[in-house]
Formats: structure tokens, sequence, C-alpha cells
């Protein structure tokens, strides 16, 4: 296996126990939140610690870094990867645009001037962790291009999803303070453009950032991106900043942040009517906008581009697979509960979306695994 592909095998190898561990966290959690222990779980996470709830610390501090590992992978994909040419690079980008318009029409249809509209962001993302961790169980059956290519499809969701939660899902800005925040982006560019590589200014103005962003009104995670877009990466990855930055969070993020958030935001206690919420047009917006929309638009954008020339189909790769796969692209969970403590403020709202959510990722992950085995022979 070349360098690129082992560059790729040692990411995909951490995503896939990542997933497993958060499945465990959102076991546990979904256990305690069912239990005697309920109330006390909730209120820790409520308690305050230097003037933020720590459930804030986790989905604003922590997450933050969680998008900063998001926009590292993705500078190393282009830069050194499996994405460094140039129409292995478009699909992806093309295939996202299809897997995040398509659930947001949908679900918008469902939801159409009711008060649950501002929801249709939850279905466009993907999670990495997750999807990856599903498509592990296959082993070898899936050749690398089939890996490359789901991850690049999440890691691009996900700051899709960035980008919705900018324009839509922010407060009442403060110009000054967004001001301050873009100026400390502009002086990160700088110290870029001067080819400073020494990682401490990078992290100090970064920090710098975060707070004005996360005052400013537009969501504090955004600066994680942005300074991942700031810190200079090469083909050199391994004495690159953002190789250096990226191995440091390879390990805490998927195995202490994810889990995290996992735990802070799936305590969600099961009503023993639990099923009748499937009749709720936010709920059925988000189950077909993961399950079906996700699927039809990734394919349907793919083959467009590829029969337009645009792109090129994955090597060693069927169109059944991708299809399989892009059934895979409908594990949304990370991004789309996010989204969804975003979008509404009503808790009964936010705990069935926080389900549905859920049970949406079980079977677009059933489906695409099934599908994957019969597609997929074993090398």
């Amino acid at each position: 296996m070349n360098k690129n592909g082992n560059l790729f095998k040692e990411f995909f190898e951490g995503e896939k126990s990542g997933g497993i561990v958060l499945i465990f966290a959102t076991l546990i959690s979904l256990i305690i939140a069912n239990s005697e222990w309920s109330e006390s779980y909730n209120h820790f996470w409520h308690h305050n610690i230097l003037g933020f709830k720590i459930e804030t610390w986790v989905n604003d501090g922590l997450m933050s870094i969680f998008f900063l590992l998001i926009g590292l992978e993705l500078k190393r994909e282009f830069t050194s990867g499996e994405l460094s040419e140039r129409k292995k690079a478009t699909l992806p980008f093309v295939s996202a645009l299809g897997g995040v318009l398509v659930p947001a029409l949908i679900y918008t249809i469902f939801n159409f001037k009711t008060n649950t509209q501002s929801g249709f962001g939850i279905p466009m993302a993907t999670d990495i962790a997750f999807a990856l961790g599903a498509l592990s169980l296959l082993g070898n059956r899936i050749p690398l291009s089939i890996k490359v290519f789901l991850t690049a499809l999440a890691v691009i969701d996900d700051l899709a999803a960035i980008v919705v939660i900018a324009l839509f899902y922010s407060t009442s800005i403060n110009w000054i303070y967004l001001l301050i925040a873009l100026t400390a982006f502009g002086l990160l560019l700088t110290l870029n453009k001067f080819k400073v590589k020494n990682l401490i200014p990078y992290l100090v103005i970064g920090v710098f950032m975060w707070y004005f962003m996360h005052h400013s009104g537009i969501h504090a995670t955004i600066s994680g991106v942005l300074l991942a877009f700031a810190i200079p990466a090469t083909k050199n990855e391994s004495k690159s900043p953002a190789g250096i930055l990226q191995d440091w969070l390879d390990k805490p993020v998927p195995f202490l942040i994810l889990p995290l958030f996992a735990m802070a935001n799936t305590a969600i206690e099961i009503n023993p009517n639990w099923n009748e919420f499937f009749t709720s047009n936010y709920t059925l917006g988000i189950l077909l906008g993961l399950v079906i929309g996700k699927p039809i638009g990734i394919t349907l954008f793919t083959y467009i581009s590829i029969k337009l020339g645009i792109c090129q189909l994955p090597e060693k790769t069927s169109w059944s697979q991708l299809f399989a796969v892009s059934i895979l692209g409908g594990i949304g969970f990370t991004m789309s509960i996010f989204v969804t403590l975003l979008a509404f403020d009503n808790s009964l709202i936010i705990d069935n979306s926080k389900l549905m959510i859920l049970i949406s990722s079980l079977i677009a992950g059933i489906l695409g695994i099934v599908l994957l085995r019969f597609t997929s022979k074993a090398k």
C-alpha cells in the first residue's frame, strides 16, 4: 500500500474504534436517562463552571476542537491524501451537495410554514465515526476507494452543516465581537502567509477567536474550522503544523470529546407512548430525509456529474456499492443532534428529534451494511 493508503488506513482505523466508543457512550446515556439516576444525571450537565454550564463547555467548547479536527482531516486528504487529484476530489463535493440539498428539501416539504421548519438542517450531515464504524464491520470486502469516498463525503457534509449553522442558526449578531473574531482570523492567515510554523501562536489566537466568536452570535464551533484553514499544511505531513496538530487530536476527539458530547446530549427519557411521535411532521422529515433523502441525493448528483464528465467513479467501485454507501450517509448522529439543539427550543421536540435521529441512523446503518454485504465479495 502506498503512503496515501497508509495515511487513510490509519485514519480509518481510528474512526472505526471511535465509533464503537461512541455507541457505548450513547447506550450508557440512554440507560441512565431512563433510570432512577435520571434527575441527578441531567443536573450534572447543567452545573455551572466559570460562567458556563458543563453542557455548554461540551457543545460550544469541546465541539470546536472536533470541528478543528474535521478541517485538518479535510486539508490532509486534499494536500497529500487520496483526494489530491482533481477528479477524485470533485466527486465527494458534488455527491455531498446532493446529500445536503435533497434531505433538506424533503424535511422542508413536510414542515413548510410550521413551527418546526427551522429543523431543515438536521438530516443534512453524516457522522464520520458511526458511518466508518458500520463500514468496518465488512472488513476486507470493501475497497479502500469506497472508504475514502465515504470519509470525504462525511467530512464535506459536516462542513456544509457548519455553513448552514453560520447562515441560518446564528442568533442576533454582535458586529463588534464578530469583527474582533474576524480580525483574529486575519492575523492567523497572516501568520500562515509568513510561513510561521510554531503552533503556539495559532492556538493562542484561536482561543481568542473562539471567545469573541462565541459572544458574536455566530456559533463558536465555526472558529475551529477557521483555525484549521489557517494552520499551514504541506505534503510532508508529519512535519507540517497541521499534521502535528492532527496527530495530537486523533485520540482525544473520538475517544473523549465525542463520547462526552453523546453523553451530554442523548440523555433522552423514552415515553411509554414514544411510537406515537412517528406521526409528527418534523420526525417524519428527519426519518425520510436521512433514510431516503441521503441515498437519493448522493446517488443522483454522483450519476449526473459522472455522465457529464465532471467526475469519475471511485476505483474498483460498482454503482450498487456506491448506492449502499450513500445509504450509510444517512447515519447523522453527532451533527444532526448538534443542529437539533440550535434549531429548536422546545424540550419535547428536541428529545423526539434526537430519538428519531438515533432510529434513522440505526435504520440507515443496517440497510447500508446489508446491501454492501451482498454487493461486495470478500478478498
